[in-house]
């Protein structure tokens, strides 16, 4: 809602030192939100003025039409001559008013104004458009044609009253009626403890039976409907121009005079309207439902197939309208350039249903300013006035004559009343406010408040927002100054804090970040096409999904079983935007439907469930395991002065696990596997031990080149995904920090020759087993195959470091214990020591 200073003031006496930015914060305060103030005329210096056209010399020679004007601008230009000036419109005629900007004038945009040569002549000024003076598209795009009242010399920029401010408030749901001056006009009379000039307190006739015929079939949809008829309008009559800048400045074209002073009251009190020409109406005017495939040419030459639970306007022939939506084109007011304009209009203010007009403005695609009113809750009572101010509009500009007969429909309501106890907003907000100030902050909201320590509250028919205490209380609280709430922070429990599930899985997340991984949040979606390209195969668990009832997309109406597709897509985005290098991780819940599952149960709303109603739901829930996963693509090093840089490969996945097994201080058995989606030859099988027993935590590896080319994906894309639940169970009491020994390492390095096929973490198991509590760490630092150890066989070389925490260890006792290792490698896996 665009609000001009200038218009606002006609309702509220702000004080004249008080700029659109004091107004801005005053509103803000109150709970409205001013997204900006706009300053109309910024940096315009006169003289702008009106002038007439005396002349008129059209230039010959040019790509387009050039003329040569004389224009009389009273004394405005010091000499009282004509002033010649070079315009390049075609609109105006000789004898029309223009507006004129004199040499020496400054116009918005920073834009001077000088005496200059063009086109053969020397130009004078410059005889203005709506663009050029910052007014907005009048829909014209031509030259600004005055009414013919106006003196030349007069001052244009108070005459189009070109210097203003206007307010652009983003008006929330709740808040419709804050869609009219009227509506913004009483918060900013609360905030400034002013009082209201109320545009809708009018004198109305009372209705009568000579008013225009209306009938109406679904009171449900119309709770009130108000016709109102004038005659005698002058077809050629224009909108003043105080109505024309109104409108402009509130963002609305002006279009005729009957359908401007409609947009006017519309804007002024919030209520929207409709004129019809009568000599197009035939019958009596309707209001029904739609029936089914009815349809209606509505005013923006749309042929629109209409819905049965659309409410429309008819009269004999049909539908004629989209109430409160938009009218129809048969009986649109004629245009006055037509050959015959209309004199005689039927003026429509009715109240529809919020619902109703909402469902019917979405079903069409069809958003109007009168139903962003109407399914925001316009006022039910204020439709007669609107009507009246229409008329009385109609009669001092039009020229037209009021009938006597007035037509208003209305359904029987009773006010709406709320019982709240006078503290609840006290309890609410957690201030003592008092039974006073919650009654007078009520009433100047517009509420009839009643009664002593129990409140009844007539609510006011502009805001159908209020429904319930709470209600009333956040209007009590949000006059009162949010600012002025105390900020208390809730006192947590002592004893608590994080569990060590919760640690372990920041831990984790640490750990990856630390190893160089972005974390990658995607949505827990998949579909059947996902997992076909996966390369799963029929019969695998991750086939069985839970099916989303109201799913976002119907490509992935199913919750994730794994973590790799979300992570996969995210990879894929970021490798075509341009990032190759990425390495992502992703800790978040799976879904994996056992079978056992029990229909889930409806609980009550009106008291807390049984343990069993709970326990009940829980059974109906899928398990919902923890995983954590990575996918790595391009280079894990960067190449530089450091030197080469390397791509990753499936040995990094592997090691991300390694890294997250370390923050629970458990070690990770890796062992050959074929699991898809990961190529066969490169893919790890992940354990851990839990209670004695060896238990798959997950898998590594490379990806499937089928795989990485059905996904878009970059070449060697590798992948992790571990279950941490079961890491977590794999935890042996608390994380022991390490030992740090003052004493000096010994090390030792050994070469063992094995078959190819015997895992290389196999040898280290049992050299760590070998090698006792002397042993500090074990590193594999070469593998190496080649004639010289012969076919079928490679050489393993690791780096033993020993140390003792009491003593400095001989080079006997570091060498006996690398032998007692070697000695079990080779009884488990057939290791010998190279060379030997």
């Amino acid at each position: 809602m665009r609000v001009p200073l200038s218009w606002l003031r006609e309702y509220v006496d702000l004080p004249a030192t008080e700029t659109g930015r004091d107004v801005q914060a005053k509103l803000v305060s109150v709970g409205l939100e001013v997204e900006t103030v706009e300053q109309t005329g910024a940096g315009l210096k006169g003289p702008l003025v009106v002038g007439q056209v005396l002349t008129i010399e059209e230039l010959e020679g040019f790509k387009k039409p050039i003329r040569f004007c004389t224009v009389d601008v009273g004394t405005a230009n010091g000499t009282g001559e004509p002033q010649e000036i070079v315009c390049g419109a075609s609109n105006f005629a000789v004898g029309d008013k223009v507006v004129v900007v004199l040499p020496g004038a400054v116009l918005p945009g920073d834009f001077a104004i000088a005496a200059r040569k063009t086109y053969g002549k020397t130009s004078h000024g410059m005889i203005c458009s709506t663009d050029e003076l910052g007014m907005g598209d009048d829909g014209t795009h031509g030259i600004i044609v005055l009414p013919p009242e106006y003196e030349p010399g007069t001052d244009a920029i108070e005459l189009l009253e070109l210097v203003d401010e206007v307010l652009d408030i983003a008006v929330t749901p709740d808040r419709g009626y804050c869609l009219s001056m009227r509506g913004v006009a009483r918060e900013t009379a609360i905030a400034y403890g002013l009082p209201l000039r109320d545009p809708a307190l009018l004198d109305v006739p009372p209705p009568n039976a000579h008013g225009y015929p209306v009938k109406v079939s679904d009171p449900i949809g119309c709770g009130n409907f108000t016709a109102r008829t004038v005659t005698g309008l002058q077809p050629e009559a224009r909108s003043p121009i105080w109505m024309q800048r109104r409108l402009q400045k509130a963002g609305m074209r002006t279009v005729s005079l009957a359908v401007d002073i409609t947009n006017y009251v519309m804007l002024e009190l919030g209520q929207p309207l409709h004129a019809y020409d009568r000599t197009r109406v035939q019958g009596p005017i309707g209001v029904r439902r739609a029936q089914q495939g009815e349809k209606l040419t509505t005013l923006d030459g749309a042929k629109r197939v209409l819905d049965a639970q659309d409410l429309v306007i008819t009269d004999d022939r049909g539908p004629i309208g989209l109430a409160g939506v938009m009218g129809g084109a048969d009986t649109e007011i004629a245009d006055a350039a037509e050959s015959a304009g209309t004199t005689e209009v039927v003026i429509e203010a009715a109240h529809f249903d919020a619902i109703a007009i909402a469902r019917t403005a979405r079903r069409h695609k069809l958003s109007s300013e009168a139903s962003k009113r109407f399914e925001r809750g316009v006022d039910p009572q204020a439709a007669a006035a609107a009507a009246q101010r229409t008329v009385d509009l109609l009669v001092l500009l039009a020229g037209g004559t009021a009938e006597a007969g007035v037509t208003e429909i209305t359904a029987p309501s009773a006010p709406r009343t709320i019982a709240m106890p006078a503290n609840h907003p006290d309890r609410v907000a957690g201030v003592a406010y008092g039974r006073e100030t919650v009654v007078r902050r009520l009433q100047q909201v517009g509420c009839d408040v009643y009664g002593q320590d129990e409140l009844i509250v007539t609510v006011p028919s502009w805001r159908p927002d209020l429904a319930e205490p709470n209600d009333l209380a956040e209007e009590v609280i949000r006059l009162e100054g949010y600012e002025n709430l105390p900020s208390t922070l809730p006192t947590p429990p002592s004893g608590r804090g994080l569990t060590d599930r919760q640690r372990l899985h920041r831990r984790v997340g640490r750990a990856l970040a630390g190893s160089g991984y972005v974390e990658a949040l995607s949505y827990p979606f998949i579909g059947d096409a996902v997992l076909d390209q996966l390369g799963l195969e029929k019969d695998d668990a991750r086939r069985r999904t839970v099916t989303l009832v109201n799913p976002i997309s119907d490509e992935e109406p199913a919750l994730r079983t794994t973590l790799l597709p979300g992570l996969l897509g995210a990879l894929r985005r970021n490798d075509g935007r341009g990032s190759h290098d990425l390495a992502l991780f992703e800790t978040g819940l799976v879904f994996r439907p056992t079978g056992e599952e029990t229909e889930a149960v409806r609980l009550p709303v009106d008291r807390r469930p049984t343990d069993e109603e709970i326990a009940g739901l829980d059974a109906a829930l899928p398990r919902q395991p923890r995983r954590a996963a990575v996918v790595l693509a391009g280079a894990r090093e960067q190449a530089g002065w450091w030197g080469k840089g390397r791509p990753s490969d499936w040995a990094d996945s592997v090691e991300a696990a390694r890294v997250i097994a370390r923050e629970a201080g458990v070690e990770v058995t890796v062992r050959a596997d074929r699991h898809a989606p990961w190529h066969p030859g490169r893919c790890a099988a992940l354990y851990v031990t839990v209670d004695g027993v060896e238990t798959l935590f997950g898998h590594a590896g490379e990806l499937h080149p089928r795989v990485v080319k059905e996904l878009h994906l970059p070449e060697r894309t590798c992948a992790m995904e571990v279950e941490l639940d079961v890491l977590e169970q794999a935890v042996d009491g608390a994380l022991q920090a390490p030992r740090i020994s003052t004493f000096p390492v010994a090390t030792q390095d050994v070469a063992l020759v094995v078959d190819s096929g015997v895992p290389s973490d196999a040898v280290e198991k049992a050299l760590r087993e070998g090698a006792g509590e002397l042993l500090e760490s074990l590193r594999l630092f070469d593998v190496f195959t080649g004639e010289q150890i012969g076919e079928g066989k490679k050489s393993l070389a690791y780096a033993l470091r020993f140390r003792a925490p009491d003593r400095t260890l001989t080079v006997e006792e570091a060498s006996a214990a690398r032998d007692t290792a070697v000695a079990l490698a080779g009884e488990r896996t057939g290791a010998v020591l190279r060379g030997a």
